[in-house]
């Protein structure tokens, strides 16, 4: 079974050697085995486990909360449903994160409108008549 080093995992996720200690030591990588000088060494299946980690960083969840995530896993299928509602609450969160974007997006691309609409007429004087424009 092929195995990656430290710098070799972190360089695949996009992350630092540091972080993936920090989540070592925060007791987020209890599946990662070591050689008896304590060099770690992941496995594919590390390295999945580390992108489901992230994924859920992501969506804003404490490194606490993710703890529990991984404890439960290593519990089985007694904590199956604990791990379902954490994962049906993680997507009402970023779907509301999704919906906040988009009204985010909205007033951006109504700002690009406006801006383009004043540089092609030389003026933000086009705009007068609109509704209440603050020019930010």
């Amino acid at each position: 079974m092929k195995t990656y080093s430290i710098s070799e995992v972190a360089r695949e996720l996009n992350l630092t050697v540091y972080t993936l200690r920090y989540y070592d030591k925060e007791g987020l990588m209890p599946f990662i085995k070591r050689t008896e000088s304590g060099t770690r060494l992941f496995k594919e299946s590390d390295i999945d486990a580390l992108r489901i980690i992230e994924c859920l960083k992501s969506t804003g969840m404490p490194i606490k909360e993710i703890k529990d995530f991984i404890d439960w896993c290593s519990d089985g299928d007694s904590t199956l449903q604990k791990r379902y509602d954490m994962f049906m609450e993680r997507k009402a969160s970023v779907e509301a994160q999704i919906e906040e974007l988009k009204k985010t997006m909205e007033l951006i691309e109504h700002k690009c409108w406006y801006y383009k609409t004043s540089l092609d007429a030389g003026t933000e004087d086009i705009h007068k008549d609109d509704k209440i424009e603050i020019n930010y």
